[in-house]
């Protein structure tokens, strides 16, 4: 029984691994959203209660793609061992089980957000080709009767030679499907052609003294370092000549551009802050960098917005949707359709070719990456994903402080200088003062690196020398530019941003 349920869990699996391949062969003819695995992983983020995206934002930070695309490998293989347990049975219920998985599969491929019709070649695709798999790898076994009698693999070297075969055409079919996917459709090579204008303006450099050289966060935070967090599975990958960002709505003369009419108009260069309202007290769902764009508000009155619109609902290529207030985007602050990031062109997984930033706001309600259409309306009419899955509206950004070194836990010298860092944050308002606290002494306060506006994070450090062995509890805290000190009060990201001091515990020793 045990080599019958071996060789069940082998054909299986194998049948799972084929659709797969094939699968991502044919996405490559189609397009990578239409993946099937991409479209299932799509669905089950849709699917799934906002209490668990929450968990797992909370848990996994920017890992929760790779680990959900991971589980759905195993979930296949689990379900793909079952199936053909159950082919070995009978065959009619192994393919009854591939065509049930295969369903779901189009189920998911043509109710994912912004789907496209085609979407579903490559689900039906590779669910044709497991089925034939299957019913191939059960006759070669031996097509063992309905009460198991019959003797099974009569000849193993034909049994090995398909499951090897099949082993080859998935593994072949997969990779070859992903490579010539990304041969097909990256947008590297067109990103790598483009030389961004010129911004005016005055000049952008690191501003002298905002950089203090102490903090474990730099002043400005690398692309590759810069959290994300959104729920494309397959960045899109969008050509430049194909972008185009439709403005319309409540709004006079609806507008649409080109990528090349937007380098045409006058670019801007602004650092600025951007945070997630998932972070956790002392996390690092926030970065700092130099966003090169136009500014939205001139795209708006462009188009003439109503004055009793009070919603811009920004839309990415992936069907995300975001919505933003007007008002805070048309109150003078730098609201940008950027195009560029820390000196380059925009990154792709940063929202390439175009993306909405606007300071002062958590990035669920502002930083749509990959926009391609802004929907002038109100809050009564539409709400965003976000704020479906029960997320505030309006949200406040949150005073926030955090210590980046020393780390906790970390052992110092006694008598030794130890230089207390961190950074600080209060988007459009401003940091004014930040304190540390040493165990329950006095609030001691910090210098403060200079900043070029109320947009960005500050810098801080405090040199500290402790006087004797022990364990010490370090905490910080910020005032902001309207007097107000950081709410010592702990609360949980959800709905509308964290609230609580940042604390390490370190060691002295002799």
């Amino acid at each position: 029984m045990r080599s019958r349920t071996s060789i069940g869990w082998l054909i299986g699996v194998l049948s799972a691994a084929v659709a797969v391949g094939v699968g991502e062969l044919v996405a490559a003819f189609v397009r990578p959203a239409a993946s099937p695995v991409i479209a299932v992983g799509n669905r089950i983020i849709v699917l799934t209660p906002a209490s668990t995206k929450r968990s797992a934002i909370d848990n996994l930070g920017t890992n929760d793609k790779v680990i959900l695309i991971a589980c759905i490998y195993v979930l296949l293989a689990l379900i793909g061992a079952f199936t053909g347990e159950l082919a070995l049975r009978r065959l009619a219920y192994g393919l009854s089980g591939i065509a049930a998985v295969g369903g779901f599969g189009v189920y998911c491929t043509l109710t994912a957000n912004a789907a496209h019709g085609t979407d579903v070649i490559p689900t039906i695709v590779g669910t044709a080709a497991a089925m034939v798999t299957m019913a191939v790898l059960v006759r070669v076994a031996g097509n063992p009767a309905r009460d198991g009698s019959a003797a099974l693999l009569t000849d193993r070297r034909a049994f090995l030679q398909g499951t090897l075969a099949t082993a080859a055409l998935a593994a072949v079919a997969g990779f070859g499907g992903r490579a010539e996917q990304h041969r097909r459709f990256d947008v590297a090579d067109a990103r790598a052609k483009i030389k961004l204008p010129p911004a005016q303006g005055p000049s952008t450099a690191v501003p002298t003294g905002a950089d203090l050289g102490k903090s474990g966060a730099p002043w400005a935070t690398p692309n590759s370092r810069f959290y994300r967090i959104d729920t494309a599975l397959s960045v899109p990958q969008i050509k430049p000549s194909d972008w185009k960002l439709h403005i319309h709505g409540m709004v006079d003369t609806p507008i649409t551009l080109t990528y090349d009419q937007v380098l045409a108009r006058p670019l801007v260069e602004r650092w600025i802050t951007l945070s997630c309202v998932s972070n956790q007290v002392g996390g690092d769902l926030v970065g700092n960098a130099l966003f090169r764009g136009t500014l939205l508000a001139d795209l708006l009155r462009e188009a003439g917005v109503h004055d009793d619109c009070d919603e811009l609902m920004l839309t990415s290529a992936e069907g995300m949707t975001i919505g933003a207030p007007t008002k805070v985007v048309l109150d003078g602050r730098d609201a940008l359709l950027a195009v560029g990031m820390n000196g380059e062109t925009l990154p792709v997984a940063h929202g390439f070719p175009a993306r909405i930033v606007v300071p002062g706001l958590y990035g669920y309600v502002s930083a749509c990456k990959w926009v391609v259409d802004i929907e002038a309306t109100t809050f009564a009419k539409r709400s965003a994903y976000w704020v479906v899955e029960g997320w505030s509206a309006h949200p406040p950004i949150r005073l926030a402080s955090r210590i980046d070194t020393p780390r906790s836990q970390k052992v110092v010298s006694v008598g030794e200088t130890v230089a207390i860092a961190g950074v600080a944050w209060d988007q459009h308002v401003g940091v004014d003062k930040v304190e540390v606290q040493i165990n329950d002494g006095p609030w001691l306060s910090a210098r403060l690196a200079t900043v070029p506006s109320t947009d960005t994070w500050r810098q801080w450090v405090l040199p500290w020398t402790p006087e004797k062995s022990g364990s010490y509890r370090l905490r910080v805290r910020a005032t902001d530019a309207r007097g107000d000190v950081q709410d010592a009060e702990v609360r949980d990201p959800f709905p509308s941003g964290a609230t609580g001091l940042h604390a390490v515990t370190v060691r002295a020793v002799v």
